[in-house]
């Protein structure tokens, strides 16, 4: 590594999922004896969801307009934009915050599901040919869309209102694209600040997993699990799928020369990350980030944790699982973690809650007890100093970042 080039530190995070708020109510969840998930069964039978915990929006969107005109995947992204922010210590610090560049991993905006189901309704039930349910049709989403509302839902409007609600004024970049856009938005930061085009970041992402259009349109994909609640690594005997999960990830990223200036303290250090895009079966594109993982993995002196992105959803992770054997054949025992177990799948936020967590870890220099039965979890006791988070996507795109102490944490 180039001593001359700075290093990345994780100086802030901000966590909100259905294990509650902040890094630590999430450390003291994660790292309970035999951790629990809180999963809802019930209200989108027969597809769990981990659903969002009770959350005052209010304390990090004070102005009620501002909330009334977000969606919840934008209302989940701020406010956890701002724990990232205040956890950090640069919430309300003009000159900080206008220094503070953005960078959002983001999905589609949501629908207005009542407004959907009301046409629907109407054009079932309606007489007339074609042409007077075309009438009507127009009709109905002239009446029943709010312009306003649909522009406050564009993507990038994710990143607008973090600016706008935080203050946070630098440059802005927004990334689509599924897990990969999470993948994206970390290694974009992370590069940046290597080749010093920026000081410092805040990055992430938002996802909603309480919604009905999203739910239909992953499972028209085939992607869901429908089934009783299990782990990660035990689906696979039921053909596999992924568990949504609301979920809002946001770090701040941080040259190591900029954190000590302002004697701000890392939670660890961003060492490297890479990327790829991993294709349908039959499809060789991840090999060449498979074969960069293993190596990194087999250079790594001392306990290595990994908090493993897989979904559930298959091929995907059982080829993360042939990875694993993979490392277990060449004599390496890396500890796994599934962390969907616990939090679900969040899509575009799972990548960045995977350092996230990982973070937490290298600063404690402990890894999370096993989040499920399966045997794949080994217990791993006494320090931890590095931790690789992998992702590989429900369907397609993968990538790693490795995780290390700071010098100064």
């Amino acid at each position: 590594m180039d001593p001359q080039r700075p290093e990345v530190w994780i100086t802030g995070l901000g966590l909100v999922s259905s294990l509650g708020e902040g890094a630590d109510a999430h450390w003291a969840a994660l790292s309970a004896v035999n951790p629990r998930s809180a999963v809802d069964e019930a209200r989108f039978a027969p597809y769990p969801v981990h659903a969002l915990g009770e959350i005052d929006f209010s304390k990090q969107i004070e102005r009620k307009g501002d909330v009334r005109q977000m969606g919840q995947w934008q209302r989940i992204g701020v406010y956890a934009a701002g724990l990232a922010l205040e956890d950090a210590g640069l919430a309300r610090d003009p000159e900080l915050l206008g220094r503070t560049d953005l960078v959002v991993a983001a999905g589609n905006g949501e629908r207005d599901e009542a407004a959907d189901a009301n046409i629907l309704n109407a054009l079932t039930n309606g007489n007339g040919g074609p042409g007077e349910r075309g009438v009507l049709l127009n009709r109905l989403l002239q009446t029943s869309f709010r312009p306003t509302l649909y522009l406050a839902e564009l993507s990038n409007l994710l990143a607008g209102n973090i600016q706008i609600v935080h203050g946070v004024a630098g440059s802005s970049r927004t990334y689509k694209g599924e897990e990969m856009a999470g993948v994206s938005a970390i290694e974009d930061a992370v590069r940046r600040i290597g080749c010093r085009q920026g000081q410092l970041f805040l990055v992430g992402g938002a996802f909603n997993a309480e919604r009905a259009d999203l739910g239909l349109v992953y499972e028209l994909c085939g992607s869901l699990w429908h089934h009783p609640f299990k782990s990660v690594w035990n689906r696979a005997g039921n053909g596999g799928g992924f568990v949504m999960g609301s979920l809002g990830a946001f770090l701040v990223l941080e040259s190591n020369t900029h954190a000590i200036a302002r004697g701000k303290r890392a939670y660890a250090k961003v060492s490297c990350v890479h990327s790829g895009r991993r294709g349908i079966v039959g499809e060789t594109n991840g090999s060449a980030t498979n074969a960069e993982l293993t190596s990194l993995a087999s250079e790594i002196n001392g306990p290595l944790g990994i908090l493993s992105g897989a979904s559930g959803a298959e091929p995907a992770t059982g080829e993360e699982l042939k990875w694993i054997d993979h490392l277990d054949d060449l004599g390496l025992t890396p500890a796994i973690r599934a962390y969907g177990t616990m939090l679900g799948h969040s899509v575009e936020a799972h990548f960045p809650a995977g350092v996230a967590l990982a973070a937490m870890a290298i600063r404690k220099r402990a890894l999370y007890d096993p989040f499920d039965d399966s045997g794949r979890e080994r217990i791993r006791d006494g320090r931890l100093d590095h931790a690789i988070v992998t992702g590989r996507g429900h369907w397609r795109g993968e990538g790693f970042a490795l995780v290390e102490p700071a010098s100064n944490n």
